[in-house]
């Protein structure tokens, strides 16, 4: 069959069109022969531009996937794909479950179904559950901590109060020193935790605020580039916040050895931060060219004292994600020597629904 010949003879074409699920059909040679609106939309092509085409070769699939398109042919025996990574006509990435299904007349359906959402929204609850469970620990190391340390200080007070040699109380204070020093980590470790003051801001004027401090600073060979969308409206914020989990961002990057760090805002509409769908999200990229963060920490760089530097107190990522989540936004990060992104997605109007 052709895409010449009205391949809604042959099938329940009203039904076809209206799905949602893509549906592509295949030739015995793997050639597109029909896709259905769904399918055009989901890779971004029309169906009579890409008439005859080998379809594996056309989405950069990998060469295992038209083997076993060809073996279920050949054995008539259907199967699934689970998350499987295809390219859309702008080369966009698109991750998609895909059931194929081989037709007695030699022909191949393919029914496919795009995963990312599911896979994000997943991936951001755990990093939000991450979070959670960290604080909550941090809260009761806290109180099991500062207990002591605070009977600790007021013994080496009242013990210093009874010395008469100056040259003796210098080991007091130093003990209180230490106790200070360690309750003013723990404090740290929670976070701020003064409510936010939301008031209306530019989010430009904070990325601004946040380059000249990095740029004042003067990291050695760093150059710092700007990509705005100055249409991105005013949001509803807590600007000393926003400016404190922006420059821990960038700060790890440069401290990492990065050459060049871009800074990008962006909108999205209709965006969903876990579970819940806002209208319009203001995406904000930092973006370096640095090592990038090494495989076996990519999975726990959000808790508390993970830090891949000798000098890092791996505090920074942590209390960044605390305070984005407190504008109910949240960071998200992909990294590969040479190229790694941390994204910061807050929400700028009130929430749609739940998903």
């Amino acid at each position: 069959m052709s895409l010449s010949e009205d391949p809604l003879q042959a099938w329940p074409g009203q039904l076809l069109e209206m799905l949602n699920t893509a549906v592509i059909l295949l030739d015995g040679a793997l050639r597109l022969t029909y896709l259905n609106p769904a399918a055009e939309n989901l890779f971004a092509i029309s169906r009579r531009q890409v008439s005859g085409q080998y379809w594996p070769g056309m989405l950069h699939a990998e060469s295992s996937l038209g083997e076993r398109l060809r073996a279920a042919l050949q054995e008539q025996e259907p199967f699934t794909e689970r998350e499987l990574e295809l390219h859309t006509a702008y080369a966009q990435r698109i991750t998609v479950d895909c059931t194929a299904t081989p037709l007695s007349n030699g022909e191949l359906l393919l029914e496919i179904v795009r995963v990312d959402r599911q896979l994000r929204i997943a991936h951001e609850e755990h990093l939000l559950t991450q979070q959670h469970a960290a604080r909550d620990l941090m809260r009761g190391m806290a109180h099991e901590i500062k207990n002591p340390l605070g009977g600790l200080r007021g013994a080496a007070q009242l013990l210093e109060s009874e010395l008469e040699l100056p040259e003796m109380k210098e080991y007091t204070q130093v003990i209180i020193g230490e106790a200070d020093r360690l309750s003013n980590l723990v404090d740290r470790m929670l976070g701020p935790n003064t409510v936010p003051d939301h008031r209306m801001i530019n989010i430009h004027q904070v990325i601004e605020h946040v380059r000249s401090l990095v740029d004042a600073e003067a990291y050695p060979g760093l150059a710092l580039k700007r990509e705005y969308d100055p249409s991105i409206p005013e949001l509803q914020a807590d600007a000393q916040l926003l400016v404190q989990a922006m420059l821990n961002l960038v700060r790890n990057a440069a401290q990492a050895g990065a050459g060049c760090i871009t800074l990008r805002s962006r909108t999205q509409r209709q965006f969903t931060i876990g579970h819940t769908r806002y209208k319009l999200v203001i995406r904000i990229d930092i973006i370096d060219d640095g090592p990038g963060i090494p495989p076996a920490m990519q999975n726990k760089i959000f808790y508390p004292m993970v830090t891949g530097r000798a000098d890092g107190t791996g505090l920074g990522l942590s209390i960044a994600q605390s305070l984005i989540n407190q504008h109910h936004g949240i960071i998200e990060f992909a990294s590969a020597p040479g190229n790694t992104t941390f994204t910061i997605l807050l929400p700028l109007e009130v929430a749609n629904d739940s998903c």
